[in-house]
């Protein structure tokens, strides 16, 4: 992997959330090539354990946990964990999130017609599930505040400590069909704005990345068919992403660095950058 910017990371340690993901993984292996101890966290650890190696082969020094941010003791392990071996949290990458199918609706908007509708799996915004719903809350918002409580406490006082939040492009215009998963990214936004202020006066800066549209294992079946072609959803963003391509995960790494490098940034705190290739700048006509 080459770097956009040559910053030095050497006696740090970055934790990344998510980071068995195809972007966190490309966040993970960045700050590795800069010379952060880097622990990658992911629910599953053989994906956790694959980025962690890929950094390993290329002399880097990181280690992969299985880990639930929803899950206070979980977090807490992984905390221990890595305090022994690498020392205290430096650098914090909330990167876990996601969507649920329970959280969505089947049409971009609703009809008469659809509320008489009741082949099995159609849902109207009066059939969201509950207990969907409130998951995708918690896996991006408790998500982001519990591994924040378990790793922010260490970082305290400490020279040029960063919390990076994962946002999207979501929470600047909500998109249709998923009402869950873009209130959730809105509240991961005001959280990263209302923590910079928090954290001001204890040394830690706090902001957030909103990537706008990338392919990803979660959301490249609902954006590519089977023949490589665009479905009609990514059709859709295309239209209105005015440099016409998805992004790649190198795009966003530009972002990542000038965040977490505190002679670049250390007057930055508050903000959530957007990286979407126009989308949220364009009115669509």
């Amino acid at each position: 992997m080459n770097v956009p910017l040559n910053i030095d990371l050497k006696g740090k340690t970055a934790v990344v959330t998510g980071g068995g993901g195809i972007l966190c993984g490309s966040f993970s292996e960045a700050l590795g090539k800069c010379g952060a101890k880097v622990a990658v966290l992911d629910l599953r650890k053989d994906a956790a354990d694959k980025v962690a190696n890929k950094i390993k082969a290329s002399g880097g020094i990181a280690m992969g946990i299985k880990a639930n941010v929803l899950q206070l003791t979980s977090l807490l392990e992984a905390e221990r964990t890595i305090s022994e071996k690498f020392g205290p949290c430096n650098i914090l990458i909330n990167g876990a999130g996601g969507n649920h199918p329970k959280g969505t609706t089947s049409n971009e908007f609703l009809t008469v017609e659809d509320l008489e509708r009741k082949e099995e799996g159609f849902k109207t915004f009066f059939d969201l599930d509950l207990e969907g719903f409130k998951f995708v809350f918690d896996l991006n918002l408790i998500g982001t505040l519990l591994p924040t409580q378990v790793f922010a406490k260490k970082m305290i006082h400490q020279k040029n400590a960063v919390i990076i939040n994962i946002s999207s492009m979501n929470a600047f215009l909500p998109l249709t069909k998923i009402p869950a998963y873009s209130g959730a990214k809105a509240a991961v936004s005001n959280f990263t704005k209302w923590l910079a202020v928090h954290f001001s006066r204890v040394g830690i800066r706090v902001n957030a990345i909103a990537p706008g549209f990338f392919l990803t294992d979660q959301n490249r079946h609902l954006l590519i068919e089977d023949d490589g072609s665009y479905t009609l959803r990514a059709e859709k963003i295309m239209s209105q992403t005015p440099m016409q391509r998805f992004g790649k995960p190198e795009d966003l790494l530009g972002t990542l660095l000038w965040l977490v490098d505190d002679h670049a940034s250390g007057f930055v705190n508050g903000i959530v950058v957007p990286v979407d290739g126009g989308f949220s700048a364009y009115s669509g006509v």
